[in-house]
């Protein structure tokens, strides 16, 4: 009986340990499946832009994607307004006409599909965010939550800006420059539609990722890898990094063009400083009661 009651003991303990470790691993497991449903969820917002944009299709293509071939696009008549008003007959851009051309028998389907996602993922930035931000946020401490109040519409907007931004100015400016540059006049310039979509994708979605700038300094602050000194000691480099950026964005070769995308690339980079020193003066002050 006792060497029974002892198997029996063993058993039970062997038992108690798997059980644990099965514990440990269900949690992990839980954690992924957690995740799994966030990243569900954020797609089927994806997908449901991207049908509103799919049936809206004549219209996005027509009207929105095309809008700065057109001579009578927005940025062109505001630009040559303010250079009738300053006097410089440079900002009014150059005429041109562009015909795409379709050189691939499914290219043009193909493309309606990305237009479609792409779209999708814009419409529904602010909720995919969320859904990261909601897998994220129990992990952080209630100082941490405190601190981060209006993080979901602070990335929206500054990735909506940055959309804007790449739509309105850094296109036309693209589409100008390369519809008049000619290399021989033997050279016929006829680009694809999809060599257009794709610049105008990187355009837009980059710049508005590239706005992400604050936020991305915001979350190495608050871990301790950047310093707002750090950011101050390294401005001049940033500067000319930030101007080489300009010089590769806008082909255009006079000063104002190059001028309107350093401006707001550099202020960005100063409200990261800005940004930065808050948060880490809030975490001397944090440390100083701790010492106290």
């Amino acid at each position: 009986m006792a060497e029974t009651s002892s198997k029996t003991s063993s058993l039970f303990k062997r038992i108690r340990g798997r059980s644990a470790s099965e514990q440990a691993e269900m949690s992990f497991i839980d954690h992924l499946e957690e995740l799994r449903w966030h990243v569900i969820r954020a797609v089927i917002a994806i997908l449901v832009g991207a049908v509103v944009v799919f049936i809206n299709i004549d219209f996005v293509v027509d009207k929105v994607l095309m809008g700065p071939v057109h001579n009578d696009f927005i940025t062109y008549k505001w630009l040559c307004a303010l250079g009738n008003k300053l006097g410089v007959q440079d900002l009014c851009l150059q005429d041109f006409s562009i015909k795409f051309m379709s050189n691939a028998m499914t290219e043009q389907f193909l493309m309606t599909f990305t237009v479609a996602f792409t779209g999708g993922f814009i419409i529904a930035f602010p909720y995919v965010f969320w859904e990261i931000w909601k897998f994220v946020r129990p992990a952080l401490s209630a100082t941490e939550k405190r601190g981060t109040r209006g993080a979901i519409a602070w990335v929206s907007i500054l990735f909506f800006m940055g959309v804007a931004f790449g739509y309105y100015v850094l296109t036309p400016f693209m589409v100008n420059f390369y519809s008049n540059y000619s290399l021989s006049a033997l050279i016929e310039f006829r680009p694809t539609i999809s060599d257009y979509f794709e610049n105008l994708i990187y355009l837009t979605v980059g710049i508005g990722l590239l706005f992400q700038l604050p936020v991305v300094v915001m979350l190495l602050t608050r871990v301790g890898i950047l310093t707002p000194h750090t950011l101050r000691n390294i401005r001049k480099y940033a500067f000319v990094v930030i101007l080489i950026m300009a010089a590769i964005i806008t082909p255009s070769t006079d000063p104002f063009s190059l001028m309107l995308v350093t401006a707001p690339l550099y202020l960005l980079y100063e409200f990261s400083i800005a940004l930065s020193m808050r948060i880490y003066k809030r975490q001397m002050k944090e440390a100083d009661k701790e010492w106290e």
